[in-house]
């Protein structure tokens, strides 16, 4: 894999990780308000995975950026 992104891949990866915290904004305000304990569950899972997936998407970036 190349070291270096393209600047089309790069706004495309910053769009990503707006989303996903969009996502991981509204499931942990979410979670907080949700009386069915099955749905906490779907929520707080998908925080976690949310989580991990900017942790993952910033990595991209960082290597970039220490790359470039």
């Amino acid at each position: 894999m190349t070291k270096y992104l393209g600047l089309h891949e790069t706004l495309d990866l910053h769009e990503l990780v707006s989303f996903k915290n969009l996502c991981l904004t509204k499931a942990t305000t979410m979670s907080g308000l949700v009386q069915d304990e099955a749905l906490k569950a779907i929520l707080s899972e998908d925080v976690t995975t949310g989580t991990l997936h900017i942790q993952q998407l910033q990595e991209f970036l960082t290597d970039r950026r220490n790359n470039g």
